[in-house]
């Protein structure tokens, strides 16, 4: 695959190259799962610098790192070559050149070396904090990282003067890297390929949406065909992998709630929680709950897939390769067309809960799902204005009608909020629709400034 173009992440630019143009020393974490451009990201915010090293961990011997390291750095600043290699020393002397360090995929140092944090504290607290260096130490491992830098145990904690938890692309930019442009089709693209730019930098820009599914995903050969299982057995070894596939797997194809999962998967529902603790912590799963919840009191929980490309995949690749290679180059005709817009739906309804900020511009205090009982929301907005929105998302071939913005009031009324100012909320009722709206529904939207309607088009490029 090309090199990809640098897109977006303006942001966390900003962020660390702000911060290496202090005259304070900053000790700045760099983390989150694998293919988010963690490496292009710092790579970027050097790209101009002469007093900068870049180096990139190793799974090798301690020994082997240090010489790459000092290989690496003596490019900048020759004077490292001359003196003892051991980390504390080399940072030392690196802290006194004002230098920028980013050590990438730390956690390889970490498995060599346990004591590393350590190491790393001692030089940083008797010389480096007085000094006007930046080091920036850059994860995959979102549990080594978490555990032996980030949390309260970690000799490193309370030193970090800063952290980006790397997050997918949004939708406004990820389509900067989508083949086509049709909003139906980005959104679609979105739902199965998602933010992530490794899985972007795989697309085809000449082929179809179909086209690139099948060749990158479905077919054995596709580089992104065995991708989650790569990212799975990377982060938990060789311990339980079909346990957390079965998990996966039964959120993937629409067990939500926690009882669903422990029976699909045939596991006790208290061994249940930690596997979805440690797959939150990777970012995989979202735990949701009703927007109006106390997410510290309520026992009201739903589980989806975060990673869109994991959702699909375990939908339809994972257990299916007999039935992939039979099916050969008809997979996606024989086995998701089908079903695709049960699968759009869930996600349709993501995407437009993301828009809602910019179609409906105000400050809202949470955004996410409802329900209770047989009534439920697809979309809800908590505004500070005490604006609750309340919308409807339909992925269908249908047109959206009067009967549908009827239920949705009757769910909106159902919903035991009090605006932060007190009082009763005020209304806005969205209707989202892949495929438009009834006349008439089009004409109370026209009469009724509490209704909103809105279109892939409007969602996409609103």
């Amino acid at each position: 695959m090309e090199q990809p173009r640098f897109v977006d992440r303006d942001e966390e630019t900003e962020l660390l190259t702000s911060r290496f143009d202090r005259d304070t020393a900053e000790l700045l974490v760099v983390y989150g799962r694998r293919r988010l451009g963690k490496s292009a990201l710092v790579r970027e915010s050097i790209r101009d610098r002469d007093d900068a090293v870049y180096w990139q961990a190793t799974e090798e011997t301690p020994e082997v790192q240090l010489s790459s390291f000092v290989e690496t750095a003596r490019e900048e600043f020759p004077v490292v070559a001359d003196i003892k290699r051991d980390w504390e020393t080399l940072l030392k002397t690196l802290g006194q050149q004002n230098a920028v360090v980013v050590i990438d995929e730390f956690p390889y140092l970490i498995e060599s070396d346990d004591a590393l944090p350590s190491k790393i504290q001692r030089v940083w607290d008797l010389h480096l904090e007085e000094t006007e260096m930046s080091l920036v130490l850059v994860g995959s491992s979102i549990s080594v990282m978490e555990e032996k830098v980030l949390s309260g145990g970690s000799p490193l904690y309370g030193r970090r003067t800063g952290t980006i938890d790397l997050p997918p692309l949004e939708l406004t930019d990820a389509q900067e890297l989508y083949p086509d442009t049709d909003p139906e089709t980005v959104i679609e693209t979105w739902s199965v390929f998602g933010g992530t730019p490794y899985y972007l930098r795989a697309l085809t820009p000449s082929a179809s949406l179909v086209d690139n599914i099948q060749t990158h995903v479905l077919s054995e050969h596709g580089v992104l065909h065995n991708e989650p299982e790569f990212l799975l057995r990377t982060e938990f070894g060789i311990r339980e992998p079909q346990t957390y596939y079965t998990v996966l797997r039964a959120i993937a194809t629409g067990k939500r709630e926690a009882n669903e999962i422990a029976n699909f998967a045939g596991i006790d529902s208290n061994a249940l929680g930690s596997y979805l603790a440690k797959l939150r912590r990777l970012r995989l799963v979202t735990r949701d709950i009703p927007v109006t919840a106390n997410p510290n009191a309520t026992r009201k929980s739903r589980y989806r897939l975060n990673e869109p490309l994991f959702r699909f995949w375990f939908r339809y690749v994972y257990g299916q390769e007999s039935k992939l290679a039979q099916l050969g180059d008809n997979a996606f005709e024989e086995l998701i067309e089908p079903s695709f817009s049960d699968y759009m739906g869930p996600m349709f309804e993501i995407v437009c809960q993301n828009a809602l900020p910019s179609l409906v511009p105000k400050t809202y205090h949470g955004v996410g799902y409802w329900w209770y009982k047989h009534h439920e929301l697809d979309v809800v907005g908590l505004a500070s204005d005490g604006t609750l929105v309340a919308g409807e998302c339909k992925y269908t071939t249908r047109q959206m009608n009067e009967g549908d913005l009827a239920d949705l009031e009757r769910s909106a009324a159902q919903v035991d909020w009090t605006p932060p100012e007190g009082g009763e909320p005020t209304y806005q009722y969205c209707c989202f629709a892949r495929s438009g709206f009834s006349e008439g529904l089009q004409e109370v939207a026209e009469e009724r400034a509490d209704v909103s309607l809105f279109t892939p088009d409007d969602i996409v490029n609103g």
